[in-house]
């Protein structure tokens, strides 16, 4: 049975950082109300004119070929998860391509907002598993400040900047993606969303001034659903294929908030040592915060290892993904 392993993986986060010293002045904040709420003392901002996800994303993917020693014209699928496109089309999954010289894949966009990124793992795994497609790259990555209101203090010190990206390939051994569990509950739209710029909405002086192109949150609400739903979906995946606390090695959810973060590890029996959290040094990039961490553990990460990943983001859309990682970090 052919099965989809990741065989490596990449991430970028721009060098300039914005930290909650900034934030204090321009905007109603502090630090220990950020730090006691969500658990993020700075973000990476992308900069530059012109600029979008696509710069961050080929980073990320360049690092991939590099690591996988894959030549560009070998990729057969690139799959881009991101909220914040370079435009509204082509793909950034186009760019991305074009950036690497990758000239025989198919490159698509998906948006499942923060979720992103194991929504594509999904979609990428079954293109392994059809045999059509022997590297299938998927990449999570989102620029948050460029959606993000810096006027409103209760979501501008939540998010920045970055991308990740990971290969996957075909294996007849038991490692990869064994299981996943994905839900939408398009409920949840009034309570998260960006409704200007889009064809309900499309960009005008009137959406301008309302301020509609900027990241809209009902915290209280996300946060209740955000912690019931990760924690669920990540102890449920962990007893359908058997797994107890003991048996996973890593947990990898998404950035969004450290309380969030700490309620799902509890639920699922995990010590903090097993969990990878770098919130505070990055907040949240959507779709780009499973697959940084990833990169960033990647030395520690052994053959082997049970992981688990599980997110929650705007749609509602929430789940979570059971691998076996497929070969040792620190060979990379």
């Amino acid at each position: 049975m052919i099965q989809a392993a990741i065989t490596g993986v990449g991430g970028y986060a721009p060098e300039d950082i914005i930290t909650n010293k900034d934030l204090e002045k321009f905007v109603d904040t502090n630090e220990e109300w950020i730090m006691s709420r969500v658990g993020i003392k700075e973000r990476h901002i992308l900069k530059g004119e012109g600029k979008g996800t696509s710069v961050m994303a080929t980073e990320a993917v360049k690092q991939v070929l590099t690591k996988t020693n894959t030549k560009p014209e070998d990729v057969d699928v690139i799959i881009c998860a991101t909220t914040t496109p370079d435009y509204p089309f082509p793909s950034t999954a186009a760019l991305v391509a074009h950036n690497c010289g990758v000239k025989n894949s198919i490159a698509f966009d998906i948006q499942a907002a923060c979720s992103g990124f194991i929504f594509g793992l999904e979609i990428g795994t079954n293109f392994i598993k059809s045999g059509k497609y022997k590297k299938v790259i998927v990449i999570g990555g989102d620029k948050m400040t460029s959606i993000t209101n810096y006027k409103d203090r209760t979501t501008c010190p939540l998010f920045g900047d970055a991308a990740g990206a990971v290969m996957l390939e075909p294996t007849e051994e038991n490692y990869g993606v064994l299981d996943t569990i994905l839900h939408t509950d398009g409920f949840g739209t009034p309570h998260l969303h960006m409704y200007g710029g889009g064809s309900a909405y499309p960009a005008s002086i009137e959406t301008v001034e309302k301020d509609m192109h900027y990241v809209y949150q009902e915290g209280q609400v996300v946060f209740k659903h955000a912690v019931s739903r990760m924690a669920d979906v990540s102890a449920e995946i962990m007893e359908r294929n058997n797994l107890t606390k003991d048996d996973v090695n890593w947990f990898v959810p998404h950035q969004a908030n450290l309380r969030i973060i700490d309620a799902a590890a509890n639920r699922m029996g995990l010590t903090k040592d097993k969990v990878m959290v770098n919130i505070e040094r990055y907040g949240n990039s959507s779709a780009g915060t499973i697959p940084m961490c990833l990169n960033e553990w990647e030395s520690k990460l052994k053959k082997g290892d049970n992981i688990i990943l599980a997110a929650f983001g705007a749609g509602f859309t929430w789940g979570s993904v059971y691998l076996k990682w497929a070969y040792d970090g620190d060979q990379k």
